[in-house]
């Protein structure tokens, strides 16, 4: 009989280039459940659900949602309900995300249009002040 892998903190924190104290934060976050084990419930051992979740969770770091955002999506999965309004959920969360992003990006194209025409000035005036006889 095969017995479903485990993982330390250490596993996981070397795995996806981790603090330890990052991982014990996502478990108050209640994004990872550990077991305990040793003297006085003081190991931690992630299972392979702990492991997905934490791979999850850093996808959602990485698309710029919260980690509330993230636990609620990543607990949809987890639930053996109909997953059309999971899907739902998460393309609502995607298109608000989405948006926040584009407003982002429009207002640095704007900034960076904005540095462009006071470098084109300040280049302007350094060529009059450079050309100007002693």
């Amino acid at each position: 009989m095969a017995t479903n892998p485990t993982f330390t903190i250490g596993d996981l924190a070397r795995e996806f280039d981790l603090t330890t104290r990052a991982i014990r934060f996502y478990e108050d976050m209640g994004l990872l459940q550990p077991q305990r084990d040793g003297p006085g419930g003081r190991n931690r051992v992630y299972s392979a659900r702990d492991r997905t979740r934490l791979k999850l969770t850093l996808r959602a770091k990485r698309l710029g949602l919260s980690l509330t955002e993230a636990k609620d999506i990543i607990d949809m999965y987890d639930s053996p309900r109909d997953t059309g309004p999971q899907l739902r959920k998460f393309l609502t969360v995607l298109a608000d995300h989405r948006r926040q992003l584009e407003e982002q990006m429009a207002d640095l194209q704007a900034n960076l249009d904005e540095v462009r025409v006071h470098e084109k000035e300040a280049r302007a005036l350094l060529t009059k002040v450079e050309r100007k006889p002693a």
